[in-house]
């Protein structure tokens, strides 16, 4: 029988006059073994499976069968016993408030102008669920000429409260046509990657007929001439296709407009560009290859190629009638390329922007400049170059934030920031002076003041050099007994970048440091980074979180009976490895929606994103087979050995990540811990990777609420009112 630990503490709660947490303990945190908690009992079954002549056991390859009763069982149980090793307490309730509080915010939205009126969506305070608004626009106005005021007079398009038993249906926006009277909106039903596609004339407030079924959906917009829709259907069987459907004719005479020949490891997007007279088709091969394809939409529609046949990402833009394209082609940290349409041979193509130290994230045209953000060391910076790609300034973008900037009417510009201590704030810029003015501001109930972000450097197992981002408290002593929540990703080329965050700064009121480790795998340092941490390499990214885990204690800011790990996706995947590979070295897991069972990724055809194979390998193929065995969490579980307390997460509409997987991975765990520590999965029947997991408002305050408290029990924080504001 297992044994988990409860908790006993006699505590008086109080809140500051900013309605900050605050707990003093007259106490210390005692633990208890409760011997009557255990885990629900699971069937193990002796399947085992050949791969490559290798046999692998699968004893709880039985719980991939989610819609069988005993598995519904079995699910029941687990989230029973996970509410009871959590338990109700006042300090989960004063948490779950707090976090509340500090998420019940309105954030002024963007709107998207369509005939007389800007279009919108919005949760208000007290709402579950954002719902789509519009405003009419006064004589002369532009949707972008104020801020629009949350609390304002709105006119209601669709509302989704209602719809749903748990509010799990949305609503989202797509696109308008030319004339604005029509709109393609998106209903999800929980964090489901499918959609349904709808149009509907938002001047009669009817739906046409025009409707796409239940299905993985890339671009979809209006023609430019308003007689129809593109739209990319995707499928795990046969791979994406583009598809046009002309508005009044049914959907099973729509055409295959290309991609014909694609598998389901692509992706395709598609855009209408130069007025309508061109299709612009882009082929992703996982995260590190693209093809571009364009066609002339006059005459015969014949397909030119302008690439296919080169190892490297193309992300492409058309301004002004030409081709833009951003790309690692013979330059590591990218490089920005032009193209004429009219002669696309690779020989004609035009540098415009060479490779620079750092890396090019993305650029923006306005007028006769290029704005371009760079990646430096994971923080944004904008440069702003000429036509001839000569170097003319650059727009100040503050220490440790991400940045972005956007055109907002002539001349002017739209700058947005953030980091880990501050929300984020929009300025509006007179690009010919400098002078910047506030545009807006998310105001949350929480002040930076007593806080610091550093960034430190550590070595990896093989000598690689990578940056950690540390935020804690100004007083907090490096005395090895601070709770630290460490955190990373660490793949499919995305960089963790500075972001504010209501929970990790509900976390830093608790007393709590956080960490965020820059990872292989990622792009912050070009597209050899990138290819340092996939496929045959991605033992890579386990080791730099490894090393990350390592300096925390080594400096003295935590030890690993105070040390937490969370990731979620590809960075449960990443906590997964960490903890069957060094569970000493933490004392509690996060794992949320994880990709934990690598080796049987290719048949989990239901609920797998096909492309992500050509990240992590295919375990089809020998070679990719032996990487992902030595690494895959679910196989690498070992019997009798001490791993620290988990916490699992996902929901049965993930159709990205296997749910199934982490059903097993929390099977193997719980039978094979001799740590005492508990072992427990929260399962949500709507919840899944889109929508920002697909639930509503307070099911996330409270499923957050739930989590954090796990990690407070667990790394036995004391909660002191003088770490808070």
């Amino acid at each position: 029988m297992m044994n988990v630990y409860g908790y006993k503490a006699f505590f008086f709660l109080m809140k500051t006059s900013r309605s900050i947490l605050s707990i003093t303990l007259f106490a210390t945190v005692t633990l208890s073994c409760d011997p009557e908690l255990s885990p629900p009992k699971t069937i193990v079954d002796d399947r085992v499976e050949q791969m490559h002549g290798v046999p692998i056991p699968d004893p709880y390859h039985w719980l991939e069968d989610r819609t069988s009763t005993e598995t519904q069982d079995w699910i029941n149980q687990q989230n029973q016993y996970a509410e009871q090793v959590v338990g109700n307490s006042p300090v989960r309730t004063q948490i779950e408030e707090r976090l509340k509080e500090l998420n019940e915010i309105a954030i002024s939205p963007s709107p998207r102008e369509a005939g007389d009126y800007h279009y919108f969506s919005l949760r208000l305070p007290g709402k579950d669920l954002p719902v789509i608004y519009r405003k009419k626009l006064q004589e002369n106005e532009k949707a972008d000429s104020s801020p629009i005021d949350p609390f304002g007079e709105f006119e209601t398009v669709l509302d989704p409260h209602g719809l749903s038993l748990e509010n799990t249906t949305r609503f989202s926006i797509i696109d308008f046509n030319k004339e604005g009277n029509l709109m393609l909106y998106s209903v999800r039903d929980g964090g489901e990657d499918e959609i349904r596609i709808r149009t509907r004339n938002v001047l009669t407030s009817t739906d046409l007929p025009d409707s796409m079924p239940r299905s993985l959906y890339g671009s979809v917009f209006f023609s430019h001439d308003q007689k129809g829709v593109y739209y990319v259907k995707r499928s795990r069987t046969i791979g994406p296709r583009v598809m046009y459907h002309e508005l009044g004719t049914e959907i099973f005479e729509d055409q295959l407009i290309f991609g014909e020949n694609c598998v389901p490891e692509q992706f395709i997007n598609v855009k209408e560009v130069n007025d309508g007279r061109h299709l612009l088709f882009t082929v992703q091969h996982g995260w590190a290859k693209s093809e571009v394809h364009f066609m002339h939409m006059a005459g015969d529609k014949a397909v030119s190629t302008i690439v296919d046949d080169i190892e490297a990402r193309f992300y492409t833009s058309f301004i002004d009638g030409e081709l833009f394209m951003r790309t690692d082609y013979s330059a590591d940290k990218n490089r920005l390329l032009a193209v004429d349409l009219e002669n696309p041979g690779r020989s004609n193509w035009r540098e415009v922007i060479p490779e620079k130290k750092h890396v090019m994230e993305s650029f923006l045209k306005i007028e006769d400049k290029f704005y371009v953000t760079y990646l430096n060391n994971g923080s944004n910076e904008i440069k702003v170059f000429d036509e001839q790609g000569d170097s003319v300034g650059e727009i100040s973008v503050p220490s440790f934030h991400r940045a972005s900037i956007k055109a907002k009417g002539e001349k002017k510009a739209q700058l947005t920031v953030e980091s880990f201590l501050t929300p984020s704030t929009t300025y509006s810029i007179d690009l010919a002076s400098g002078e910047r003015s506030l545009w807006s501001r998310r105001e949350v109930n929480w002040s930076p003041d007593n806080y610091v972000v550093e960034q430190v450097w550590r070595k990896s197992k093989d000598g690689t050099s990578l940056p950690m981002w540390i935020v804690r408290h100004k007083d907090h002593k490096l005395n090895g007994k601070n709770p630290t929540w460490l955190s990373g990703y660490g793949g499919f080329y995305v960089a963790r970048k500075p972001g504010f965050s209501a929970t990790v700064a509900l976390w830093l009121e608790l007393g709590g440091v956080y960490a965020v480790a820059t990872l292989r795998g990622g792009n912050e340092y070009g597209e050899s980074w990138h290819k340092a941490g996939m496929l045959l390499d991605k033992q890579n990214v386990f080791d730099d979180f490894i090393s990350a885990a390592e300096l925390l204690i080594d400096q003295g800011y935590t030890n690993s009976d105070r040390l937490l790990i969370q990731g979620g996706s590809n960075g449960g995947l990443l906590v997964g490895a960490a903890l069957t590979q060094r569970p000493e070295l933490f004392r509690a897991v996060l794992c949320g929606f994880p990709d934990v069972d690598i080796l049987r990724f290719p048949w989990y055809m239901k609920s797998n994103n096909a492309p992500a194979l050509l990240e992590y390998g295919d375990s089809r193929i020998p070679e990719h087979f032996q990487a992902i065995r030595e690494y895959s969490p679910y196989q690498n579980v070992v019997s009798d050995t001490d791993y620290p307390a988990v916490m699992l997460t996902t929901g049965n509409l993930d159709s990205r990540v296997p749910p199934s997987a982490a059903l097993k991975m929390t099977a193997r765990l719980q039978a094979s811990t001799t740590s005492g520590y508990p072992v427990i999965l929260r399962y949500h029947e709507k919840a899944g990777h889109a929508a920002g997991r697909g639930l509503s408002f307070n099911r996330r305050i409270v499923d957050t609420a739930m989590e954090l408290t796990f990690a407070v029990q667990e790394l036995g924080v004391r909660i002191n009112k003088d770490r808070t504001n």
